[in-house]
């Protein structure tokens, strides 16, 4: 069985900004994890330490040596101006097996089609990323991380600004990957993606709150 990540008493400083302040919780392998709680609460924070981004001022991360990671950040971190078609951007997510200069195996080239075809991405797999709407390239940026198959997918705010059906549809991959051994952590301000979550990590001014009710709540 995948072993979960855990955080230990971890907190991390932002020039004068103690960003997470003496974080700790346990991140289940094989479940989605929902990252909660306002504006400077401290979830991309969090997601960056994960993903290798930034260091920990002090505790630690125990349980990611070792293992592949794949981060989706929200889509206004991605510049409009990037030459890529949506079928370049999600096969982006196997240069880490491939390399970026190698051409795609049939087995990568199924991967981007299936990617594609879960998150409602066939028709627009010629599309170049800066003529789509918002939600179709945030999809494709989640597709993208989708065929990384890494042992550990971050993903910032992927339902934010979509409709019903994208959400569901986006809600259903992170679901799919944890099925398959991931440990899947999300941040996100919507009660709908909560709900789907399997545990949720609440924070507040960088610290942990566990709110009432709150399904598989992590702490």
């Amino acid at each position: 069985m995948p072993s979960a990540i855990d955080l230990d008493d971890l907190s991390v400083r932002r020039g004068e900004t103690l960003a997470l302040d003496g974080v700790c919780a346990c991140l289940p392998a094989a479940a989605v994890t929902a990252v909660v709680g306002g504006n400077g609460a401290g979830k991309s924070t969090l997601l960056d330490v994960l993903a290798g981004v930034l260091r920990p001022t002090s505790g630690c991360v125990d349980g990611l040596c070792g293992r592949t990671v794949a981060y989706v950040p929200q889509r206004s971190a991605v510049p409009d101006h990037l030459p890529l078609t949506i079928a370049d951007t999600i096969a982006m997510g196997r240069w880490r097996e491939r390399g970026p200069w190698r051409r795609l195996r049939a087995a990568d080239r199924a991967l981007v089609a299936a990617a594609a075809e879960q998150l409602g991405l066939t028709d627009l797999l010629a599309a170049p990323l800066s003529a789509v709407s918002g939600g179709q390239r945030q999809r494709a940026l989640l597709a993208q991380g989708l065929v990384a198959r890494a042992d550990v997918l971050l993903v910032d705010e992927p339902t934010a600004g979509v409709d019903a059906a994208t959400r569901l549809a986006v809600l259903q991959a992170l679901a799919t990957e944890a099925e398959r051994g991931a440990v899947v952590v999300h941040a996100t301000h919507e009660a709908a993606a909560v709900d789907r979550a399997d545990a949720v990590l609440a924070l507040s001014a960088g610290r942990v709150e566990v709110p009432a009710g709150a399904p598989g709540a992590a702490a």
